[in-house]
């Protein structure tokens, strides 16, 4: 018998707040997370890219010093957002083995990996950290969850590039319909603003090179776009059954209504130009709805503001919708957060689910002159959804050609 799962905690800092109200108020008023960088290591290095969308309330400000400092940045933004989270959805009491955790990054512990070496080259091998290993290893945050919450059914870690928190959200789905917990913390995390994962993006001409206009850089299906914004910060949600939701008089937000995860199998960083895999993990995600294409009343799209990666993911939603793609208010908030890589999917589930229930596609800053191969329906000011009952679908594809999407659906 299939349960119903449902999301009743969600807590975020991003680039555009602390909390995820906070972040979600600034989204809708159509601020931008993006900022040059006040960085000694910019001018260091002679970066090409001299700003990025940091997270705007650093960790250190909200965490205590003891725990942070056994933190990867990454893993600290993680157990902020769990921990808000979880306070949000009324510190649910379960017992430690029915209490799980999905998370997910896509590149892990950077900073502490590069400061590591950089301590071994100028320093020695008696300087470096013992706690090198355990602050970079990709598992350090549902790690650092898990033992915070006293989680004990699992600490599961995905790392599946820009796909990642959402197919922690899709694991957390399946895993609570195998009965595997009764309620699982689940989302992403990214601290990866490095100088070398800076020169690496832009080596392969991914970044905006917007420096002097940094706010207006990410501007997803704008004719001009010209790559995107590295982010930061994490998501969490806590899903749970229905069943035990209700049993403990929760405040249930939405319903986690379907998952579909796929894979290109086309090229390591592009994505497939037809949408075939992208487009099957819609169909998949409404299939677990048990919904139509002609349900959906919102779409969060993935739109990372490259020049090709926009349109591969037009065509992916037109082969799914038809021509009703052009109808549904779609948003694309990476304009406004930059991209959280790993973290992105979480967040934007977040976002979806503010949407859905409170019945506004948030806006898409920066568009300028839209795609007319993008004909979607976008807008600058936030879009009204109606009366009746909401489904949204959030996407996320990553590099290695993985695809993910969400559908969440009011309650």
């Amino acid at each position: 018998m299939t349960k119903k799962i449902v999301i009743t905690g969600i807590g975020a800092t991003s680039p555009l707040g602390g909390t995820a109200r906070d972040s979600w108020t600034a989204l809708l008023a159509g601020e931008s997370g993006a900022r040059t960088l006040e960085h000694e290591w910019v001018s260091k290095y002679e970066l090409p890219v001299t700003f990025a969308a940091e997270a705007k309330v650093r960790p250190e400000e909200v965490l205590e010093r003891p725990v942070a400092k056994r933190l990867d940045p990454s893993s600290q933004f993680a157990l902020i957002s769990a921990k808000e989270a979880w306070l949000d959805a009324g510190a649910p009491d379960v017992a430690p083995e029915r209490l799980g955790v999905d998370y997910a990054t896509g590149i892990g512990g950077v900073w502490t990996l590069l400061d590591a070496w950089d301590t071994l080259r100028d320093r020695g091998p008696r300087r470096v950290m013992p706690m090198t290993v355990p602050m970079l290893m990709p598992n350090a945050a549902s790690a650092a969850i898990s033992m915070h919450f006293g989680a004990r059914a699992f600490a599961r870690t995905v790392a599946s590039a820009c796909a990642s928190s959402t197919e922690s959200l899709a694991n957390a789905y399946e895993h609570l319909q195998l009965g595997l917990a009764d309620v699982v913390l689940a989302g992403g995390t990214e601290s990866a603003i490095h100088p070398i994962t800076v020169a690496s993006f832009a080596s392969m001409q991914a970044l905006s090179r917007r420096n002097d206009d940094p706010a207006h850089a990410s501007r997803p299906y704008s004719i001009d776009r010209d790559g995107f914004v590295m982010g930061e910060g994490a998501a969490t949600l806590v899903v749970e059954t229905e069943e035990h939701a209700l049993a403990r008089g929760a405040r249930i937000y939405a319903e986690l209504a379907g998952s579909g995860v796929t894979a290109d199998s086309y090229h390591i960083t592009a994505n497939d130009p037809e949408g075939r895999g992208a487009s099957r993990a819609l169909r998949l995600a409404l299939e677990q709805a048990g919904a139509s294409a002609d349900d959906v009343t919102h779409i969060n799209a993935h739109a990372t503001s490259t020049p090709v990666g926009d349109i591969a993911e037009y065509v992916a939603l037109r082969e799914v919708f038809g021509d009703r793609v052009h109808e549904i208010p779609v948003s694309a908030t990476k304009a406004s957060t930059g991209h959280l890589l790993g973290g992105t999917g979480a967040l934007e589930a977040v976002f979806s689910i503010f949407a859905i229930t409170e019945r506004v596609a948030p806006p898409t800053i920066n568009l300028t002159e839209q795609d007319p191969e993008i004909p979607l329906r976008v807008s600058g000011a936030p879009q009204p959804l109606g009366d009746g009952p909401q489904l949204a679908v959030s996407n996320s594809f990553g590099f290695g050609g993985h695809n993910a999407v969400v559908a969440l659906r009011t309650v």
